[in-house]
């Protein structure tokens, strides 16, 4: 850790992603832009970067430590965007679809993507994006995936694969339920519901439930967080249940040897939102650690994006975006369902 803070790389890094999270958290800010957020953004800056192999090989060794630390720092700070009281002001209603959507989501899509060929591993993670909230459940269940040192490049081509995914289909289907608004006939918080339910990231949601005003909006930003919330549980079982996969086919081939997969930054995620629930730190403070999360995320993106292979993304493509759209599709009709019938 030392001996790579005092290197070049680790600095060229740090210089090159920080700049790419500022120009996403900057390019969100703007129409349409916002649709695709902040996270997304920094992603492709990443990939764009890879047109100066110079820098991407200077900094190679600082993106590494990036992607890894910095991710885990960024999610910490989004627990501080979870008010746990406003949660609970929503009802067991909201939570409770909240677990049946990540649940099933979760297992309907992994389970489409195996009978379609998709590697297990790049399933979960399509699955979790899909279920939970986009990029962040990516890079958040991703450290749960353990894999040896001779797979670790597959595994970074699987993130950002997971990560175009719903980010795509994501932003595909804020403009259809903005478009099918007028034929639904649902009221703002029916509406609000739908969008915090079906949509992955939670730009998504919040561009969708804007888009039907202050009561759409508030029930939508509820509702997503409500399947954020579900992040830390959902990868603590993912951990297990991959460890206990791997185990089945011989440790020596998967390289899951050692302590349970126990992810200790989701407690600080956790820890994050009692604080900020809690304590009286102020809507300027909680607004600044918020953005410092989006930040340290958005450089973890960045570093991601310079590290991937565009030809395998491409050739692997088809089956996972096939697996993510029916279960988005699903998704939709549920929650339209859902919020009809109990909101």
């Amino acid at each position: 850790m030392v001996k790579l803070i005092k290197e070049s790389s680790f600095w060229i890094a740090i210089l090159v992603t920080f700049i790419c999270a500022m120009a996403g958290t900057l390019l969100a800010n703007l129409p349409y832009f916002s649709i695709i957020g902040a996270l997304v953004i920094a992603l492709v800056l990443g990939m764009l970067v890879q047109v100066s192999p110079k820098v991407v090989e200077s900094s190679k060794k600082g993106t590494g430590f990036i992607s890894n630390k910095f991710l885990r720092l960024g999610i910490i700070l989004l627990g501080f965007k979870l008010n746990l009281i406003a949660l609970a002001n929503a009802g067991v209603k909201t939570i409770l679809l909240a677990i049946i959507i990540v649940t099933l989501t979760i297992w309907g899509v992994y389970s489409l993507a195996r009978k379609f060929g998709v590697d297990s591993d790049l399933a979960i993670l399509v699955a979790s994006g899909t279920g939970i909230c986009g990029a962040a459940a990516v890079m958040g269940i991703s450290p749960q995936i353990q894999v040896p040192e001779d797979r670790q490049e597959q595994k970074r081509e699987d993130e950002v694969m997971a990560i175009a995914v719903v980010a795509i289909l994501g932003t595909v289907f804020t403009f259809i339920e903005i478009g099918l608004k007028p034929l639904l006939h649902l009221t703002p918080t029916q509406f609000g519901v739908m969008a915090g339910g079906s949509l992955h990231e939670i730009a998504h949601a919040v561009a969708t439930g804007g888009s039907g005003g202050p009561v759409s909006l508030d029930t939508a930003i509820i509702t997503k967080l409500s399947r954020v919330l579900l992040l830390a549980p959902a990868a603590l079982i993912i951990g297990f249940w991959h460890r206990h996969r791997m185990n089945k086919v011989g440790d020596e081939d998967h390289g899951v040897k050692g302590k349970l997969p126990i992810p200790w930054f989701m407690a600080g995620f956790v820890l994050a939102s009692v604080v900020g629930t809690f304590l009286p730190l102020g809507a300027n403070v909680l607004d600044l650690l918020v953005k410092l999360a989006y930040i340290f995320l958005g450089m973890a993106m960045a570093a991601l994006g310079m590290s991937v292979n565009f030809k395998v993304i491409l050739k692997r493509g088809g089956a996972p975006f096939s697996a993510a759209i029916i279960g988005s599709v699903v998704l939709l009709a549920f929650t339209i369902g859902a919020a009809k019938m109990f909101f």
